[in-house]
């Protein structure tokens, strides 16, 4: 254990209430001083920025208070699932930075569920219902009104026994009879109108084959593969905390089929409910990200604009500023509707350490020195990242440097020059000086006729100006004062043309959740599809540019971090090559969006 309980204890004022639950049951010797919770995720999709708020906590206090966090693919649904979310998911956890003790599926448990469920049968604790799902809703009654019992309820416990097995048989049709547990049509919980356990799919299982035909539900799995694997704590989000007891039901129901004697108190899986992460600007759930995916909405489930793990990740944010963005809202027992640019903020920061610094022009016009000689070169070296210091501080420059050249005709951004200056303006124009970074002072012509070329449409494409002698970094003048800001570029015949993905959000409201489940509703649907998205998705979410970057960031992989000096945070996509260098914008240098009308 990293930490001792009781030091941990002394700081419990900054712990989260699922923390501090954690500290008290181990001073208290529950679960025999044991921890040990779970990731139980469907494979139905991958991951989003929600889950990986679940995979922090499951993983991280089981890490920090030396317990074991063991991941249990929830696939009791071959409808939706694959192999390859499944892959996915592991890559996703692995990412984050986590292990786990032990990979678990609740297809493991499928005959173990059905013999539980045989069993309750027989106790006359479930029963087969042939009604159909419309009839079954409607008798569920309301938070308000009680339900009314079906006419199958008290059928014999025989006739429930063999209709189970015929559920099973692949001779049924689906949606014919389901299995329900007998509880109270009554109660205030409507969980515990007689739930359904079981119901007919009639489809092979990509884990367990043709074996089984009908498949458990998830109100009744989750809790038996918590208590059968040891789970002492099941953290969930708040719509589950109307589930509890039926979890717990189900729970003490497997503990006396399975003639369990151990205190149950002390040795159940402790259910506790934190909120959601959600984030404005962003739309979750599987369900509307597939459509997404299956419409060609986004380039798959990957795509920087999608808020799935995999997609941050392609973007180029980092493990460390996501954990970190989790961090700082913490788990509370109540939702809230976090922003976008927090999330933002914390991954710059992260960013920030641990990015090499390089030049990049995204609008380029070509800068022609006049007084430096054509085929005149000089290299310099430019420090890949400040922010590596030794332990006194001092920034670490073996193996952290990369050559640039400097040569008459650059590269800069087209919006740092302008033809008709206002006298704020502090970059190029007509008489007005600037500092190249890591090289020389400059000036433009005063009249401004000399400081541009432009073509035929009156474009300019190319800027004129001289260097000041002896204001390189370094030298004598390189103090001089001016009023100009230092401008980044890249020599035209020392730097590779690349493709710049620009992202920017994928919605344009501040919360898609509501505003597309209202158009869905005001259009007469059950159900939200692409059309209902459509109003709502920014058309101009994506950007390919031509730019001009530094030769050296060819080479540089899928997943390095890299500012574009006065740009923002890029990575290489997963497509870039030495030969055509593609780089994805992860996020500004500062937090500049506004929503475009």
């Amino acid at each position: 254990m990293s930490e001792t309980i009781e030091n941990i204890a002394e700081e419990k004022k900054s712990l989260s209430f699922v923390e501090e639950q954690v500290v008290e049951d181990l001073a208290a010797g529950k679960n025999g001083k044991r921890l040990q919770t779970r990731f139980p995720p469907e494979p139905n999709g991958y991951l989003h920025i929600g889950h990986a708020k679940a995979i922090a906590i499951d993983f991280g206090l089981a890490q920090k208070y030396g317990g074991v966090c063991n991941l249990r693919l929830d696939d009791t649904n071959p409808q939706k699932e694959d192999i390859e979310y499944v892959n996915a998911i592991k890559r996703d956890i692995e990412w984050l930075g986590f292990k786990w003790g032990n990979i678990y599926y609740a297809s493991d448990y499928f005959q173990k569920l059905w013999d539980l469920a045989v069993a309750l049968i027989k106790q006359g604790k479930a029963y087969v219902d042939e009604q159909t799902a419309e009839e079954i809703a409607a008798q569920k009654g309301t938070p308000t009104t009680p339900g009314t019992e079906s006419p199958y309820r008290n059928r014999p416990v025989e006739e429930s026994l063999l209709l189970f097995e015929e559920m099973n048989s692949g001779n049924m049709e689906p949606g014919k009879m389901v299995l329900r547990a007998k509880i109270d049509m009554a109660s205030d919980n409507m969980h515990f109108r007689d739930p359904i356990m079981y119901r007919v799919l009639n489809m092979p299982h990509w884990r367990t084959g043709n074996k089984w035909n009908a498949y458990p539900m998830y109100d009744y799995t989750h809790g038996q593969c918590d208590y059968w694997e040891g789970v002492t704590h099941s953290w969930c989000t708040l719509e589950f905390v109307s589930h509890r007891p039926l979890y717990d039901l189900f729970v003490d129901w497997a503990k006396q089929v399975d003639g369990d004697d151990k205190p149950l108190n002390d040795n159940r899986p402790r259910q506790t409910e934190f909120n959601k992460l959600n984030l404005t600007h962003i739309l979750l759930s599987k369900r509307n990200l597939l459509i997404l995916v299956k419409e060609g909405v986004v380039n798959g489930w990957d795509d920087p604009r999608m808020p799935t793990i995999s997609g941050f990740r392609r973007r180029g944010y980092s493990p460390e500023g996501i954990l970190s963005f989790i961090d700082k809202i913490g788990y509370t027992k109540f939702d809230a509707l976090n922003q976008m640019s927090l999330f933002e903020s914390a991954v710059r920061d992260d960013l920030n350490k641990r990015a090499d610094r390089a030049s990049a022009v995204l609008d380029p016009v070509k800068l022609v020195l006049t007084n430096v000689p054509e085929d005149a070169v000089e290299v310099y070296q430019a420090i890949n990242n400040p922010e590596l210091k030794d332990a006194e501080g001092n920034v670490i420059m073996e193996g952290n440097t990369h050559e640039i050249e400097f040569s008459r005709e650059l590269w800069i951004e087209r919006d740092d020059f302008m033809e008709d200056a206002p006298k704020k303006f502090f970059r190029l124009g007509p008489g007005k000086q600037v500092r190249l970074k890591n090289s020389y002072i400059i000036q433009c012509p005063e009249n401004a006729a000399d400081c541009c070329k432009k073509d035929a449409d009156g474009n300019i494409i190319e800027v004129y100006a001289e260097v000041i002698p002896e204001t390189k970094t370094g030298e004598a003048n390189s103090g001089m004062k001016i009023k100009g800001k230092t401008i980044h570029w890249v020599s035209c015949n020392h730097c590779v043309e690349a493709e710049v993905r620009n992202y920017d959000r994928l919605w344009m409201v501040e919360n898609p959740r509501d505003e597309v489940a209202a158009y869905s509703k005001e259009h007469g649907k059950d159900r939200i599809d692409v059309e209902d998205m459509r109003p709502f998705i920014n058309p101009n979410s994506l950007e390919i540019k031509k730019a001009y970057v530094e030769k050296w960031l060819a080479d540089r992989k899928p997943l390095d971090y890299i500012q574009f000096q006065r740009i923002g945070y890029f990575t290489p996509d997963y497509d870039s090559t030495p030969e055509k260098p593609i780089f994805n914008k992860t996020v500004g240098l500062k937090d500049s969006w506004k929503p475009k009308n």
